[in-house]
C-alpha cells in the first residue's frame, strides 16, 4: 500500500497557527467596543504583561516535547516573586537578588526533575503536588498579604527589565523574543534538541541510542524553573509588589499555548515557533475577554474550549501522520 501524503497544514502547522493568530487579532480589533483592542494604551499593556506568560510557555513547550508536564509554573512564579522582593527588601544588591532568584528557579526545576525520573512519579501528579506545595509556602510566608518594594532607586535595573526600547517597545517583548531565539537554537539546531525529541518520541529507543533520557528531562525541568524565576523578576519589577495569587491559572494556559502551537501531548513533536505563536494566541484571547468587558470567569471557559479543540486537532494530526507512515 502506498503511503498517503501528509497534508500541508500538518507538515507546516506553524503556518496554520499564524493564520489563526491573524484572524483572532482582526476579530478582536473589530469586536471590541470602540476598537479598544488596537488602541495604543491597550497594545502597550498587552506587550508589557503578555511576555511574562509567554516566556514561561516557551519552557513548558520544550518540556512537553521531552514528554513531561509541569503544572506548578504559576506557583513557581509566585514563590520566585516573593523570594526576589524579600531579598531586595533585605538590602541585597538588586542584581545579586535577581541572580539568586534565578538560581532558586533552577534548583526547583532540578528537584522536580529528580522526583519525576528517580522516584518514577508521573510528572502530571508530581508537579500537581509541587503546585500546591509552592503556593501554600508562599501563602504561609506572606500570611496572605501583599508584599511591596519600591524600585525607584534601581533605575538602570528597571530600564533593563521593564523599560522601553526606543521609548516604544517594552523590554519584556525583547526578552520574550530573545528567549524564543535561544530555545529555537537549543531545540532545532543542536544535538541536545535532537535528544529532547528522541526522548519525547520513544524513551526506550532513545536509550538504545545512548541518550541519557533522565538527564534530558531534568535539564528541561531546570529550563522551566529558570524561566519561571526570570518571569517572576519581570513581573515584580513591573508591579513593585507580589501577591499570593500571582500566576494563578497559568499552568493550563501554558499547556494550551504549547498544544495550540503544535506541541504533542504525547511528546516528541513541537516547535519553539509554534509555542511562541500559541502563547500570543492565548495572550490575545485573554486580553480580548477583558476588552469585551466579560466576567473573568469567561476566560476559564474560553481556555477550556481552546485546550479541548487543540487536543482534538492534535489527535487528528497524529492519525494523519500514522496513516502517512503506513
Amino acid at each position: 500500500m502506498e503511503s498517503q501524503p501528509i497534508p500541508f497544514f500538518v507538515r507546516f502547522r506553524s503556518i496554520g497557527v499564524l493564520v489563526v493568530l491573524v484572524v483572532l487579532v482582526a476579530g478582536a480589533a473589530l469586536l471590541t467596543p470602540q476598537n479598544t483592542f488596537i488602541q495604543e494604551a491597550n497594545l502597550k499593556t498587552l506587550l508589557a504583561l503578555g511576555p511574562e506568560f509567554g516566556i514561561i510557555a516557551l519552557g513548558v513547550g520544550v518540556l512537553m516535547v521531552s514528554g513531561e508536564f509541569d503544572l506548578s509554573v504559576g506557583s513557581q512564579l509566585a514563590l520566585g516573586s516573593l523570594i526576589f522582593i524579600s531579598l531586595a527588601s533585605a538590602g541585597v544588591d538588586i542584581y545579586l537578588a535577581a541572580l539568586l532568584t534565578c538560581l532558586l528557579g533552577v534548583g526547583i526545576g532540578l528537584l522536580h526533575g529528580l522526583v519525576v525520573v528517580k522516584a518514577r512519579i508521573v510528572s502530571f501528579i508530581a508537579t500537581l503536588g509541587f503546585m500546591l506545595t509552592w503556593r501554600g509556602l508562599t501563602e504561609i510566608l506572606t500570611a496572605g498579604k501583599v508584599r511591596s518594594y519600591e524600585f525607584v532607586q534601581h533605575e538602570t535595573f528597571v530600564q533593563i527589565f521593564t523599560g522601553r526600547v526606543g521609548g516604544i517597545v517594552p523590554s519584556q517583548v525583547i526578552w520574550f523574543v530573545l528567549f524564543a531565539i535561544v530555545l529555537y537554537f537549543v531545540l532545532h539546531r543542536g544535538r541536545f534538541g535532537n535528544w529532547i525529541y528522541a526522548t519525547g518520541d520513544n524513551v526506550q529507543a532513545a536509550r538504545a541510542m545512548a541518550v541519557d533520557t533522565h538527564l534530558v528531562k531534568i535539564v528541561c525541568f531546570m529550563i522551566v524553573g529558570f524561566l519561571c524565576a526570570f518571569s517572576a523578576i519581570l513581573q515584580t519589577t513591573r508591579t513593585s509588589a507580589v501577591t499570593t495569587h500571582a500566576g494563578t491559572g497559568w499552568e493550563l494556559q501554558a499547556v494550551a499555548a504549547a498544544v495550540v502551537g503544535g506541541t504533542s501531548l504525547r511528546g516528541g513533536r513541537g516547535s519553539v515557533i509554534g509555542v511562541f505563536l500559541g502563547a500570543l494566541i492565548i495572550m490575545v484571547i485573554d486580553n480580548m475577554i477583558v476588552q469585551l468587558r466579560l466576567p473573568y470567569e469567561w476566560s476559564y471557559a474560553a481556555f477550556g474550549v481552546v485546550i479541548l479543540a487543540a487536543s482534538l486537532l492534535d489527535l487528528g494530526i497524529e492519525r494523519q501522520i500514522q496513516r502517512a507512515a503506513i
